[in-house]
């Protein structure tokens, strides 16, 4: 039929009633043209009750009955059955037919009426013509409306998995040849054009977010596989080109390269040659997310030699044929395409996603053995330059355009291809599905359907050799963080896919020889053995290599990984000169030192490459040994070796078996070579370095321990030298954990001495305090460490640091020794009236006690100096008040006489600390005098009376105080709410 009408109930449940549903779908061969249904529900996919309709068609044909058109049924009536059956129909539907009657009623009288003018009527159960445009039913309004809304979201609330599953929904279409496809792609891409952030983004020259970027990516993808449909007709591409061209020239339009600013053109367009690499040449075209599309549309189906290919697994020459210039069949006889890489793989792409999968593994097949035969040229290349380009160790030849990273994505799009065919399928498994599917893939090996194939070549070893063929091409570092970006991206994807693949006798047989080929590449691989400065580094690439191959070939993984360590965009020479080269490769621009935007992801991954190697090095010194050379030339990276050094530590150090010497050994090594790296750059994490080097240190053993204190002062700064490596070697903790004898013990403790000396005569102010502790238990070492102190408290020490040291020897026991360092810092010490809570009151108050404790001789030498560097009133009463409290000389020195009488303050040394005090007091008073607000007059009343309790130790104390306050009565009268206040005071 061509149009099917039904009711349809949907049951009640907890919450609502039982609805029943009036649908109609019309049908036109074999699709649903239109639907429509009660419930309203809007959807860009139909709603439960036409698809329950369409199944009840489909399961129970016999049930629904068939009936002619109703032109049919009317055409057999009389005049009054058709007078009836329209009044009839008119009463039944009254209020919705009447208007729509009536109007039709009078364009049926009127002679001149549109209505009169066409012979016959339209039957909507009668089906299309023949010549009528038939597609599957798609709402477009909904469309639009859903795109628009997951576009607000911003990404948010998983709208671009929704949006994803829009484009997968695309891909669908095209794969079922429904044209509506297309039409859905259109209606996506002009939400997308029309989001407004677009021109928000471009205003602030600000990049499109990652998550957007890459809905983008997929949406100028799937326009290149819309324009490469091989049988679509020749208005609908000129539709589309028109379509594109139009969105490509707004200028909010996103580039391909994924910026907005005006950073360098897109690398894609290779440079020409030319002999003055003015600015001009490098201005590129514009090319945003569409130009590919565009340039698709220019791509035709028609050459013979291409059709033959897609049509036949047996066509094969046995002759060498060329055309014009173009190679057609390689020695073996099997068809060569020759196209642009990248554009041949979108051709796949799109048999691909149009359904034609046989096409495409046959084009696929073409493609590889095309690049067989150019790795074989290059390498033929090489070998005759191969002398020219070691001795210079660089070169200029390079892909401008790499494969992994690209727009069309050629690598992961053959490698898709050829897994497909070899994919063990499960139940209803459409698609490769979103990361969600944690089962990994099944493959099983499926001989290449070609006539003149090898014998034993599968689609499985070819996926995997073409994957290693593109992972490994030399090419150019892109332009731009988006690019750059997406190159690591890229390669993260693919690798995922190679570890999919379980490694067979077959497949390893592959890995290896196209190993040994990337090895031997010259500079067209990325593991050649001279490579451009800018060349994409392959750490990654080797890091998978290096697993895969190491059970079956341990040589040939270290000899890979190894030559992959290096990343020569860091070392410090631009390529010299340029040298000539076939005209399909080209020179980058030499002067120009390229912005690596994804360098710190880059050299982590070197690091994980190294730290891979290490793993598996363990235990083997000669392997360590190179790996360990490998990582000191070509790591850079201070933080980078640290870590290493910490992983090697680790692995080697395993909670449940015994150290590895060996690894314990590298991961020293990379310690010291970062402790020297570090020494004179300020890192933050340089403590924790130092720290870890001693742990590491003493896991080796005494004699790493004895090392690294012998030649502390390539390493470590004075200060850490003493205050962290020396402490800690000499620490309870250390000693029991080396379980040492005495000997071993006492060279120990001789070597953490001697350090301690020479970082107290090469930093004093820092080191001397550590130098004497760790000198304590010998004699002739502690007497040289004081005798550095002495020496060097007249210049380079603070005050703050010789109380310290002066503190500590009384402590130990040395009060002598301790006054003469106390006087020493008081020389450098000046506390100014009004310093009354200066920190370094307590070392004063502690010294002159210690003074007073030794004798009279001590205090009197110490109070000039007092008297010298303290004019704060209150400290000097403090220190009076103490040194009249009780007799001096109570340390009892031996061979000491004391008088034990109080000292008095009428005779030195007391009577020269009282008169500095009643200086300093009046002094202080006219100080404050100066500047006093009317809330300070009671503080400063109590002030004046702690002067007159010093005024009075004196013996003519009263007169002098007297005197003293006439005197500011005097000087101050204009005070004279304060005047008052200090006459009821003090008379």
């Amino acid at each position: 039929g061509f149009h099917l009408s039904g009711t349809v109930t949907e049951p009640a449940t907890a919450t609502e009633p039982e609805m029943t549903y009036k649908v109609a779908i019309s049908f036109d061969r074999c699709k649903i043209t239109s639907v429509t249904c009660g419930c309203g529900n809007k959807d860009i996919f139909y709603c439960a009750h036409v698809v329950a309709l369409s199944l009840y068609r489909i399961r129970k044909p016999d049930q629904v009955k068939l009936r002619l058109p109703i032109s049919e049924t009317l055409f057999q009536m009389n005049r009054d059955q058709l007078q009836k059956f329209v009044q009839y129909l008119i009463t039944a539907h009254h209020t919705e037919v009447l208007p729509t009657a009536q109007k039709l009623a009078d364009e049926i009288l009127s002679s001149n009426s549109e209505i009169n003018q066409v012979h016959g009527a339209p039957d909507p159960t009668a089906g299309a013509s023949i010549d009528d445009e038939n597609c599957w039913h798609l709402d477009e309004e909904q469309v639009r409306e859903q795109v628009k809304l997951f576009l607000s979201q911003g990404g948010y609330y998983g709208s671009g998995k929704q949006l994803n599953s829009m484009f997968a929904k695309v891909r669908e279409m095209l794969r079922m040849r429904d044209s509506n496809g297309a039409r859905m792609l259109t209606l996506i891409t002009e939400q997308f054009m029309a989001d407004p952030r677009l021109s928000l983004w471009r205003q602030q020259g600000t990049g499109i977010t990652e998550k957007c970027r890459q809905l983008w990516d997929e949406l100028g993808a799937l326009w290149v596989c819309v324009v490469l449909n091989p049988h679509c007709k020749l208005e609908e591409k000129s539709c589309w080109l028109r379509q594109l061209r139009k969105w490509g020239e707004m200028d909010v339009c996103p580039l391909e390269d994924g910026n907005y600013g005006n950073e360098l053109p897109n690398i894609t367009n290779a440079l020409t040659q030319s002999s003055s690499h003015s600015q001009d040449s490098l201005a590129r075209p514009r090319r945003t997310v569409f130009t590919r599309a565009i340039e698709g549309c220019d791509l035709h189906w028609q050459d013979s030699h291409l059709q033959r290919i897609i049509s036949s697994d047996f066509y094969v020459s046995h002759s060498y044929q060329r055309e014009g210039e173009s190679l057609l069949f390689n020695s073996q006889g099997q068809p060569l395409w020759l196209e642009h890489v990248p554009t041949a793989c979108a051709r796949v792409d799109a048999l691909r996603s149009h359904g034609y999968p046989r096409e495409a593994l046959r084009l696929t097949v073409a493609i590889i053995n095309t690049l067989r035969l150019q790795q074989q040229r290059q390498l033929e290349i090489y070998k005759h330059q191969k002398k020219e380009l070691l001795q210079r160790g660089a070169t200029t030849i390079t892909n401008l355009e790499g494969w992994v990273g690209h727009p069309l994505n050629p690598i992961g799009c053959l490698f898709l291809t050829l897994t497909e065919a070899c994919r063990l399928e499960e139940e209803n498994c459409l698609e490769i599905s979103d990361a969600g599917d944690s089962k990994p893939p099944v493959y099983q090996h499926v001989p290449i359907a070609t006539g003149s194939q090898d014998s034993g070549e599968s689609y499985l070893s070819l996926a995997l050799e073409v994957a290693l063929m593109g992972m490994g091409q030399q090419r150019v570092m892109p332009e731009g963080l988006y690019a750059q970006d997406k190159v690591c991206r890229n390669e993260e994807q693919i690798i995922a896919r190679l570890q999919d693949l379980e490694l067979d006798p077959v497949l390893v047989q592959t890995l290896r020889k196209q190993c040994i080929l990337l090895l031997e590449g010259g500079p067209f691989s990325g593991l050649g053995e001279v490579i451009h400065r800018e060349s994409v580094p392959m750490h990654t690439f080797a890091k998978y290599l290096f697993s895969a191959l190491l059970p079956h070939d341990a040589d040939l993984a270290y000899k890979l990984a190894l030559r992959a360590m290096r990343l020569p965009v860091l070392e410090t020479t631009a390529p010299s000169g340029d040298v000539t080269h076939p005209h399909h490769l080209v020179s980058v621009v030499p002067s120009r030192y390229p912005r690596w935007f994804t360098l710190g992801h880059l050299e982590s991954q070197q690091c994980e490459l190294a730290s891979t190697m290490l793993t598996a090095a363990k235990g083997d010194m000669l392997r360590l040994r190179t790996v360990l050379e490998a990582i000191q030339k070509n790591i850079h990276s201070s933080s980078l070796i640290f870590k290493l050094a910490q992983d090697a530590f680790k692995i080697a150090t395993p909670a449940d078996s015994n150290s590895d010497t060996t690894l314990l050994n590298v991961a020293l090594e990379l310690g010291l070579q970062v402790m020297r790296m570090t020494l004179s750059t300020l890192n933050w994490r340089r403590r924790e370095m130092v720290r870890w080097l001693v742990t590491c240190a003493t896991e080796v053993g005494v004699r790493a321990l004895v090392s690294i204190l012998q030649s502390w002062y390539s390493l470590f700064t004075p200060t850490e030298a003493t205050s962290i490596v020396a402490a800690t070697v000499m620490s309870h903790n250390t000693i029991l954990r080396l379980s040492l004898d005495y000997p071993q013990r006492e060279e120990l403790a001789s070597c953490a001495r001697t350090l301690a000396l020479q970082c107290a005569m090469k930093d004093p102010q820092n080191c001397a305090l550590s130098a004497l502790t760790l000198c304590e238990k010998d004699h002739i070492a502690f007497e040289t460490a004081y005798q550095i102190v002495i020496d060097a408290a007249s210049t380079g020490m603070t005050y703050t640091q010789l109380f310290t040291i002066a503190r500590y020897m009384e402590h130990r026991g040395y009060p002598l020794r301790a006054f003469k360092l106390a006087s020493l810092a008081m020389t450098h010490l000046n506390l100014a009236y009004n310093q009354d809570t200066h920190p370094a009151i307590n070392d004063v108050l502690w010294a002159c006690a210690l003074s007073h404790s030794l004798g009279k001789n001590e205090l009197a030498a110490i109070i000039p100096l007092v008297v010298k560097s303290v004019h704060c009133a209150t400290v000097l009463s403090d220190i009076l008040r103490r040194c009249t409290m009780t007799a001096p000389g109570l340390a009892g020195i031996p061979g000491r006489r004391n008088s034990g009488k109080l000292m008095s303050t009428d005779k030195a040394p007391l009577r020269q600390l009282l008169d500095a005090t009643i200086s300093a007091y009046i002094n202080t008073t006219h100080s404050r005098l100066t500047h006093i607000s009317p809330r300070h007059y009671g503080e400063f009343i109590e002030f004046l009376s702690k002067a007159r309790e010093t005024f009075l130790l004196a013996q003519d104390g009263h007169i002098q105080f007297a005197q003293f306050i006439d005197n500011l009565k005097q000087i101050y009268k204009g005070k004279k709410k304060l005047m008052l206040l200090v006459r009821e005071r003090f008379g």
